[in-house]
Protein backbone atom coordinates (compact mmCIF):
# COMPACT_ATOMS: atom_id res chain seq x y z
CA UNK A 1 0.00 0.00 0.00
CA UNK A 2 1.50 3.60 -1.08
CA UNK A 3 2.31 6.11 2.25
CA UNK A 4 1.47 9.39 0.63
CA UNK A 5 3.59 12.03 2.27
CA UNK A 6 2.18 14.49 4.32
CA UNK A 7 1.51 17.35 2.60
CA UNK A 8 -0.03 15.21 0.11
CA UNK A 9 -2.70 13.81 1.85
CA UNK A 10 -4.41 17.05 3.46
CA UNK A 11 -4.22 18.41 -0.64
CA UNK A 12 -6.69 15.66 -1.71
CA UNK A 13 -8.74 15.65 1.04
CA UNK A 14 -9.43 19.10 0.41
CA UNK A 15 -10.28 18.45 -3.72
CA UNK A 16 -12.07 15.31 -2.74
CA UNK A 17 -14.02 17.61 -0.18
CA UNK A 18 -14.60 20.14 -2.93
CA UNK A 19 -12.91 23.09 -1.96
CA UNK A 20 -10.64 24.95 -4.05
CA UNK A 21 -7.11 24.50 -3.82
CA UNK A 22 -4.47 26.85 -3.96
CA UNK A 23 -2.01 27.96 -6.43
CA UNK A 24 1.07 26.47 -3.91
CA UNK A 25 -0.96 23.10 -3.39
CA UNK A 26 -0.96 22.80 -7.04
CA UNK A 27 3.09 23.35 -7.10
CA UNK A 28 3.24 20.70 -4.83
CA UNK A 29 1.12 18.52 -7.06
CA UNK A 30 2.71 19.14 -10.18
CA UNK A 31 5.92 18.67 -7.94
CA UNK A 32 5.38 14.77 -7.23
CA UNK A 33 7.91 12.35 -8.35
CA UNK A 34 7.38 9.18 -6.60
CA UNK A 35 5.23 7.23 -8.42
CA UNK A 36 2.48 6.13 -5.97
CA UNK A 37 2.08 9.94 -5.34
CA UNK A 38 1.22 10.61 -8.78
CA UNK A 39 -0.72 7.54 -9.31
CA UNK A 40 -2.83 9.25 -6.44
CA UNK A 41 -3.15 12.53 -8.13
CA UNK A 42 -4.74 11.15 -11.69
CA UNK A 43 -6.91 8.73 -9.14
CA UNK A 44 -8.64 11.90 -7.58
CA UNK A 45 -8.00 13.64 -10.75
CA UNK A 46 -10.44 10.60 -12.50
CA UNK A 47 -12.54 10.81 -9.50
CA UNK A 48 -13.40 14.35 -9.95
CA UNK A 49 -13.68 14.07 -13.45
CA UNK A 50 -16.76 11.03 -12.13
CA UNK A 51 -18.02 13.99 -10.14
CA UNK A 52 -18.36 16.84 -12.19
CA UNK A 53 -18.31 15.76 -16.01
CA UNK A 54 -19.98 12.49 -15.82
CA UNK A 55 -18.73 9.42 -17.14
CA UNK A 56 -19.59 9.90 -21.01
CA UNK A 57 -16.70 11.42 -23.09
CA UNK A 58 -18.26 13.52 -25.81
CA UNK A 59 -16.70 14.70 -28.85
CA UNK A 60 -17.68 17.16 -31.40
CA UNK A 61 -17.50 16.71 -35.22
CA UNK A 62 -15.49 20.66 -36.69
CA UNK A 63 -13.34 21.54 -39.33
CA UNK A 64 -10.44 24.09 -38.86
CA UNK A 65 -9.68 26.84 -41.53
CA UNK A 66 -6.19 28.28 -41.22
CA UNK A 67 -6.90 31.07 -43.51
CA UNK A 68 -3.31 32.97 -43.87
CA UNK A 69 -0.07 31.76 -42.46
CA UNK A 70 0.84 35.41 -43.15
CA UNK A 71 1.67 36.73 -39.81
CA UNK A 72 3.25 39.98 -38.35
CA UNK A 73 4.57 38.28 -35.28
CA UNK A 74 7.68 35.92 -35.00
CA UNK A 75 6.88 33.86 -32.39
CA UNK A 76 9.71 31.17 -30.85
CA UNK A 77 7.44 28.02 -31.12
CA UNK A 78 5.43 28.59 -34.58
CA UNK A 79 6.44 26.69 -37.66
CA UNK A 80 3.18 27.54 -39.43
CA UNK A 81 3.88 31.19 -39.90
CA UNK A 82 5.54 32.56 -42.85
CA UNK A 83 6.18 36.53 -44.56
CA UNK A 84 4.51 37.99 -47.49
CA UNK A 85 5.72 36.44 -50.88
CA UNK A 86 8.18 33.80 -48.67
CA UNK A 87 7.76 30.32 -50.27
CA UNK A 88 5.01 28.10 -48.71
CA UNK A 89 2.79 31.60 -47.71
CA UNK A 90 -0.78 31.23 -48.26
CA UNK A 91 -4.25 33.44 -47.98
CA UNK A 92 -7.41 31.61 -49.00
CA UNK A 93 -9.85 33.56 -51.12
CA UNK A 94 -13.26 33.55 -49.89
CA UNK A 95 -14.05 30.80 -52.82
CA UNK A 96 -11.95 28.17 -51.10
CA UNK A 97 -13.41 28.96 -47.23
CA UNK A 98 -16.59 28.23 -48.96
CA UNK A 99 -15.41 24.77 -50.44
CA UNK A 100 -13.50 23.94 -46.99
CA UNK A 101 -17.10 24.96 -45.34
CA UNK A 102 -19.11 22.37 -47.58
CA UNK A 103 -17.02 19.59 -47.46
CA UNK A 104 -17.16 20.05 -43.41
CA UNK A 105 -21.25 20.35 -43.74
CA UNK A 106 -21.33 17.31 -45.86
CA UNK A 107 -18.90 15.45 -43.34
CA UNK A 108 -21.49 16.16 -40.74
CA UNK A 109 -19.92 18.89 -39.08
CA UNK A 110 -21.81 21.51 -36.89
CA UNK A 111 -18.49 23.18 -36.04
CA UNK A 112 -16.17 25.53 -38.09
CA UNK A 113 -13.23 27.00 -36.08
CA UNK A 114 -11.32 29.70 -38.02
CA UNK A 115 -8.10 31.47 -37.37
CA UNK A 116 -5.14 33.01 -39.00
CA UNK A 117 -1.81 34.72 -39.23
CA UNK A 118 -1.56 38.79 -38.58
CA UNK A 119 -1.65 39.23 -41.73
CA UNK A 120 -1.67 42.99 -42.36
CA UNK A 121 -2.84 42.99 -45.90
CA UNK A 122 -6.43 42.48 -44.33
CA UNK A 123 -6.79 46.16 -44.23
CA UNK A 124 -6.23 46.76 -48.10
CA UNK A 125 -9.39 47.98 -48.19
CA UNK A 126 -8.78 50.67 -45.54
CA UNK A 127 -10.45 47.87 -42.77
CA UNK A 128 -9.46 44.85 -41.39
CA UNK A 129 -12.68 44.53 -39.23
CA UNK A 130 -14.65 44.44 -42.62
CA UNK A 131 -11.74 41.62 -44.10
CA UNK A 132 -12.74 39.21 -40.82
CA UNK A 133 -16.22 40.17 -40.98
CA UNK A 134 -16.59 39.27 -44.74
CA UNK A 135 -14.57 35.93 -44.15
CA UNK A 136 -17.66 35.08 -41.36
CA UNK A 137 -20.89 36.25 -43.72
CA UNK A 138 -18.91 34.00 -46.45
CA UNK A 139 -20.30 30.57 -44.31
CA UNK A 140 -22.59 32.11 -42.29
CA UNK A 141 -24.74 33.25 -45.27
CA UNK A 142 -24.43 29.56 -46.96
CA UNK A 143 -24.91 27.86 -43.67
CA UNK A 144 -26.32 29.97 -41.04
CA UNK A 145 -26.88 27.15 -38.87
CA UNK A 146 -23.15 26.13 -38.01
CA UNK A 147 -21.53 27.38 -34.99
CA UNK A 148 -18.31 29.71 -35.79
CA UNK A 149 -15.52 29.66 -33.45
CA UNK A 150 -13.25 32.22 -34.52
CA UNK A 151 -10.50 34.57 -33.50
CA UNK A 152 -8.48 34.41 -30.76
CA UNK A 153 -7.75 37.17 -28.45
CA UNK A 154 -4.58 38.37 -30.21
CA UNK A 155 -6.51 38.43 -33.42
CA UNK A 156 -9.30 40.73 -32.17
CA UNK A 157 -6.52 42.89 -30.54
CA UNK A 158 -5.00 43.31 -34.01
CA UNK A 159 -8.09 44.14 -35.58
CA UNK A 160 -8.62 46.72 -33.06
CA UNK A 161 -5.53 47.52 -33.05
CA UNK A 162 -5.23 48.53 -37.20
CA UNK A 163 -9.06 50.23 -37.00
CA UNK A 164 -8.45 52.22 -33.90
CA UNK A 165 -11.18 50.21 -32.35
CA UNK A 166 -11.87 48.85 -28.87
CA UNK A 167 -12.32 45.40 -28.06
CA UNK A 168 -15.82 45.64 -27.36
CA UNK A 169 -16.23 47.24 -30.51
CA UNK A 170 -14.79 44.63 -32.45
CA UNK A 171 -15.95 41.38 -31.09
CA UNK A 172 -20.05 43.14 -30.96
CA UNK A 173 -19.37 43.66 -34.81
CA UNK A 174 -18.00 39.57 -35.20
CA UNK A 175 -21.02 38.45 -32.99
CA UNK A 176 -23.84 40.35 -35.09
CA UNK A 177 -21.92 39.27 -38.25
CA UNK A 178 -22.15 35.26 -36.83
CA UNK A 179 -18.88 34.17 -34.63
CA UNK A 180 -20.77 32.23 -31.99
CA UNK A 181 -17.47 31.94 -29.97
CA UNK A 182 -13.82 32.55 -28.46
CA UNK A 183 -11.24 30.45 -29.01
CA UNK A 184 -8.61 30.79 -26.21
CA UNK A 185 -5.46 30.70 -28.20
CA UNK A 186 -2.78 32.81 -27.70
CA UNK A 187 -2.65 32.73 -24.17
CA UNK A 188 0.62 29.91 -24.06
CA UNK A 189 1.49 30.90 -21.16
CA UNK A 190 -0.21 33.47 -19.08
CA UNK A 191 3.29 34.59 -17.75
CA UNK A 192 5.02 37.64 -19.26
CA UNK A 193 8.70 36.52 -18.48
CA UNK A 194 7.80 33.62 -20.21
CA UNK A 195 6.12 35.55 -22.98
CA UNK A 196 9.53 37.79 -23.52
CA UNK A 197 10.93 34.73 -24.33
CA UNK A 198 8.66 32.67 -26.96
CA UNK A 199 6.00 35.09 -27.93
CA UNK A 200 8.00 38.87 -27.54
CA UNK A 201 5.63 40.59 -30.10
CA UNK A 202 2.23 38.57 -28.78
CA UNK A 203 -0.05 40.45 -26.20
CA UNK A 204 0.96 40.20 -22.94
CA UNK A 205 -1.11 38.41 -20.07
CA UNK A 206 -3.35 41.46 -19.20
CA UNK A 207 -4.49 42.31 -22.70
CA UNK A 208 -5.24 38.72 -23.04
CA UNK A 209 -7.52 38.55 -19.67
CA UNK A 210 -8.64 42.08 -20.59
CA UNK A 211 -9.88 40.74 -24.36
CA UNK A 212 -11.28 37.39 -22.52
CA UNK A 213 -12.90 39.16 -20.27
CA UNK A 214 -14.66 41.94 -22.47
CA UNK A 215 -16.06 38.70 -24.32
CA UNK A 216 -17.49 37.40 -22.03
CA UNK A 217 -18.94 40.37 -20.18
CA UNK A 218 -20.60 40.93 -24.07
CA UNK A 219 -22.43 37.27 -23.74
CA UNK A 220 -19.23 35.57 -25.77
CA UNK A 221 -18.13 32.13 -24.29
CA UNK A 222 -14.75 31.15 -25.29
CA UNK A 223 -12.56 28.22 -24.71
CA UNK A 224 -8.93 28.63 -22.48
CA UNK A 225 -5.67 26.99 -23.03
CA UNK A 226 -2.23 26.40 -22.05
CA UNK A 227 0.78 25.93 -24.25
CA UNK A 228 3.20 23.79 -21.71
CA UNK A 229 6.12 21.82 -21.60
CA UNK A 230 8.55 24.51 -22.79
CA UNK A 231 10.55 26.90 -19.84
CA UNK A 232 7.70 27.65 -18.00
CA UNK A 233 8.37 26.35 -14.15
CA UNK A 234 5.21 24.73 -12.25
CA UNK A 235 4.84 27.94 -10.96
CA UNK A 236 3.99 29.23 -13.52
CA UNK A 237 1.85 26.78 -14.84
CA UNK A 238 0.12 27.48 -11.50
CA UNK A 239 -0.34 31.40 -11.95
CA UNK A 240 -1.88 30.69 -15.33
CA UNK A 241 -4.32 28.21 -13.65
CA UNK A 242 -4.90 30.51 -11.39
CA UNK A 243 -5.87 33.65 -13.99
CA UNK A 244 -8.49 31.34 -15.71
CA UNK A 245 -9.75 30.11 -12.20
CA UNK A 246 -10.28 33.51 -11.36
CA UNK A 247 -11.94 35.02 -14.74
CA UNK A 248 -14.39 31.81 -14.36
CA UNK A 249 -15.30 32.49 -11.16
CA UNK A 250 -15.94 36.04 -11.98
CA UNK A 251 -18.27 35.19 -15.35
CA UNK A 252 -19.95 32.41 -13.10
CA UNK A 253 -20.85 35.27 -10.70
CA UNK A 254 -21.68 37.70 -12.85
CA UNK A 255 -23.88 35.57 -15.19
CA UNK A 256 -22.06 35.52 -18.13
CA UNK A 257 -21.20 31.99 -20.30
CA UNK A 258 -17.71 32.45 -19.33
CA UNK A 259 -14.81 29.35 -20.50
CA UNK A 260 -16.40 26.11 -22.07
CA UNK A 261 -13.59 23.91 -21.34
CA UNK A 262 -9.55 23.70 -21.00
CA UNK A 263 -7.39 22.29 -23.15
CA UNK A 264 -3.61 21.93 -22.52
CA UNK A 265 -1.74 21.80 -25.78
CA UNK A 266 1.99 20.44 -25.10
CA UNK A 267 4.83 21.77 -27.22
CA UNK A 268 5.91 20.27 -30.26
CA UNK A 269 9.32 21.53 -31.08
CA UNK A 270 10.24 18.96 -34.24
CA UNK A 271 10.42 21.85 -36.83
CA UNK A 272 9.65 24.51 -34.57
CA UNK A 273 12.73 27.25 -34.99
CA UNK A 274 15.58 26.03 -33.35
CA UNK A 275 16.38 28.69 -30.77
CA UNK A 276 13.44 27.31 -28.33
CA UNK A 277 13.57 23.75 -30.14
CA UNK A 278 17.54 23.75 -28.25
CA UNK A 279 16.90 25.44 -25.72
CA UNK A 280 13.79 22.73 -24.69
CA UNK A 281 15.77 19.96 -25.97
CA UNK A 282 13.71 18.19 -27.48
CA UNK A 283 11.07 17.60 -30.50
CA UNK A 284 8.02 15.72 -28.85
CA UNK A 285 5.71 16.42 -25.55
CA UNK A 286 6.70 14.15 -22.60
CA UNK A 287 3.64 12.68 -22.03
CA UNK A 288 3.59 12.15 -18.81
CA UNK A 289 4.28 15.48 -17.72
CA UNK A 290 1.45 16.25 -19.87
CA UNK A 291 -0.93 13.71 -18.19
CA UNK A 292 0.38 15.23 -14.81
CA UNK A 293 -0.68 18.40 -15.30
CA UNK A 294 -4.15 17.50 -16.60
CA UNK A 295 -4.61 16.01 -13.37
CA UNK A 296 -3.53 18.90 -11.56
CA UNK A 297 -6.17 21.42 -13.57
CA UNK A 298 -8.41 18.82 -13.26
CA UNK A 299 -8.31 19.00 -9.41
CA UNK A 300 -7.72 23.12 -9.34
CA UNK A 301 -10.11 24.18 -12.18
CA UNK A 302 -12.40 21.58 -12.22
CA UNK A 303 -15.44 23.21 -9.62
CA UNK A 304 -15.66 25.99 -12.21
CA UNK A 305 -14.56 24.89 -15.49
CA UNK A 306 -16.01 21.04 -15.61
CA UNK A 307 -14.88 20.19 -19.10
CA UNK A 308 -11.43 19.21 -19.64
CA UNK A 309 -9.92 18.26 -23.40
CA UNK A 310 -6.49 16.88 -24.64
CA UNK A 311 -5.14 17.36 -27.98
CA UNK A 312 -4.92 14.43 -30.15
CA UNK A 313 -2.54 16.45 -32.78
CA UNK A 314 -0.20 16.51 -30.10
CA UNK A 315 -0.01 13.80 -28.03
CA UNK A 316 -1.55 11.57 -30.87
CA UNK A 317 -4.91 9.52 -30.18
CA UNK A 318 -3.50 7.02 -27.99
CA UNK A 319 -2.16 9.78 -25.59
CA UNK A 320 -5.42 11.74 -25.63
CA UNK A 321 -7.34 8.41 -24.96
CA UNK A 322 -4.87 7.60 -21.68
CA UNK A 323 -5.57 11.67 -20.68
CA UNK A 324 -8.81 10.65 -20.43
CA UNK A 325 -8.38 8.74 -17.46
CA UNK A 326 -6.16 11.44 -15.97
CA UNK A 327 -9.06 13.95 -15.81
CA UNK A 328 -10.04 14.71 -19.38
CA UNK A 329 -13.86 14.17 -20.41
CA UNK A 330 -13.90 15.37 -23.90
CA UNK A 331 -11.19 13.94 -27.01
CA UNK A 332 -11.97 17.21 -29.18
CA UNK A 333 -13.09 17.02 -32.71
CA UNK A 334 -12.84 15.57 -35.94
CA UNK A 335 -10.79 18.74 -36.76
CA UNK A 336 -10.77 17.92 -40.51
CA UNK A 337 -7.46 19.53 -41.47
CA UNK A 338 -4.99 20.84 -38.92
CA UNK A 339 -1.99 23.00 -40.07
CA UNK A 340 -0.58 24.90 -36.93
CA UNK A 341 1.04 22.01 -35.20
CA UNK A 342 1.86 19.78 -37.85
CA UNK A 343 3.82 21.63 -39.74
CA UNK A 344 5.53 22.12 -36.20
CA UNK A 345 5.89 18.77 -36.33
CA UNK A 346 3.50 16.74 -34.31
CA UNK A 347 2.63 13.14 -34.92
CA UNK A 348 -1.24 12.93 -34.07
CA UNK A 349 -2.07 13.54 -38.07
CA UNK A 350 -4.26 16.48 -39.52
CA UNK A 351 -7.93 14.58 -39.39
CA UNK A 352 -9.89 12.33 -37.27
CA UNK A 353 -12.65 10.20 -37.88
CA UNK A 354 -15.71 9.75 -35.72
CA UNK A 355 -15.46 6.49 -36.05
CA UNK A 356 -11.86 6.80 -34.67
CA UNK A 357 -12.63 8.66 -31.85
CA UNK A 358 -15.33 6.22 -30.12
CA UNK A 359 -13.47 3.76 -30.81
CA UNK A 360 -10.81 5.40 -28.60
CA UNK A 361 -13.61 6.30 -25.66
CA UNK A 362 -15.05 2.70 -26.00
CA UNK A 363 -11.93 1.19 -25.80
CA UNK A 364 -11.59 2.58 -22.14
CA UNK A 365 -15.05 1.45 -21.33
CA UNK A 366 -16.59 4.77 -20.71
CA UNK A 367 -19.69 5.90 -23.76
CA UNK A 368 -19.14 8.52 -26.25
CA UNK A 369 -21.78 11.22 -27.51
CA UNK A 370 -21.17 13.36 -30.16
CA UNK A 371 -21.59 16.95 -28.35
CA UNK A 372 -21.89 20.55 -30.34
CA UNK A 373 -19.26 23.58 -29.29
CA UNK A 374 -21.16 24.79 -26.29
CA UNK A 375 -21.56 20.95 -24.95
CA UNK A 376 -25.01 20.44 -25.45
CA UNK A 377 -25.64 16.56 -26.38
CA UNK A 378 -26.40 15.54 -30.33
CA UNK A 379 -28.14 12.59 -31.45
CA UNK A 380 -25.46 9.73 -32.07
Amino acid sequence: MTVLSPSLTPILDRAFSGQDLTEAEGVILLKQTDAGAIAAIRQAADHLRHQQAGDTVTYVINRNINFTNICEQHCSFCAFRRDDGEEGAYWLDETVILEKTVDAVQRGATEICMQGGLNLQAKLDGSSLSYYIRLVKTIKDAFPELHLHAFSPQEIQFVAREDGLSYADVIVALQGAGVGSMPGTAAEVLDDDVRRVICPEKIDTATWLDVVRMAHQLGMPSTSTMMSGHIETPEQQMRHLELLRSLQQTAVDRGYPGFTEFILLPFVGQDAPKPLRRRVGRDQPILADALLLMAVARIFLGNWIPNHQPSWVKLGLAGATTALTWGCNDIGGTLMEEHITTMAGAIGGTCMEVEDLRNAIQSIGRSAQQRDTLYGRMKN
